[in-house]
């Protein structure tokens, strides 16, 4: 089995949608570890629905749409990291994680240690509004710090060229191209946009 993770500089930005088409595009299977929020159309779904490959089942599906240590404590339980292992299937993996890298699983654990433990490529998605440089440079600090390996950038959002630059001259770190907004979501709409991501980078990561 070979992995990526994609993470993300803030809730919100489109991850879910970067991760169904990396999913689709690479062949792979995907996996939510920790579903925080179960109302509407979970990532899960909606990954399923756009890429039309396998999806593993969550480790932890919790009802209330907030932090995972919160929306556990929601529901009388403590996330255990030993549930969070990368499962052993055969062919490639996705692996989106919740929220930012800071989130914390418990009181005690956050996020970014748990994929520091999985020892795959990082891909981080950054959204292109104002204020992108900020997060993005102190996400990849983070990742780095934390020993992580980071395969690239993929930008979601509008264009913003010189961000996009400044961003990867002073990151240090690959462009891996940008996902537009999408006026209609479905597999065909995504898969088109999709072919300005650079696959080959983060399949030669894995």
């Amino acid at each position: 089995m070979s992995a990526v993770i994609v993470t993300g500089t803030d809730t919100g930005i489109g991850k879910t949608l970067f991760s169904a088409g990396l999913t689709r595009a690479l062949g792979a299977s995907y996996w939510k570890p920790v579903q925080a929020g179960l109302e509407d159309e979970t990532d899960s779904q909606t990954v399923a629905r756009l890429s039309s490959r396998p999806v593993l089942p969550e480790a932890y599906r919790l009802r209330l749409p907030a932090s995972p240590h919160l929306s556990a404590e929601h529901e009388g339980m403590r996330i255990d990291p030993a549930q969070l292992a990368l499962p052993c299937i055969s062919g490639p993996l996705v692996v989106e994680g919740a929220g930012g890298l800071m989130v914390p699983l418990t009181r005690e654990m956050l996020y970014l240690q748990v994929i520091a433990e999985w020892h795959a490529p990082v891909v981080l998605c950054s959204r292109t509004a104002l204020g992108t440089i900020n997060h993005t440079l102190l996400s990849l600090a983070a990742l780095r710090a934390a020993g992580c390996r980071v395969a690239g950038v993929a930008f979601i959002g509008d264009e913003a060229r010189d961000s996009r630059q400044v961003i990867c001259e002073i990151g240090a770190v690959r462009d891996l191209g940008r996902l537009p907004r999408l006026d209609r979501v479905t597999p065909e709409a995504l898969e088109a946009a999709f072919t300005g991501i650079d696959v080959g980078t983060i399949r030669g990561a894995m």
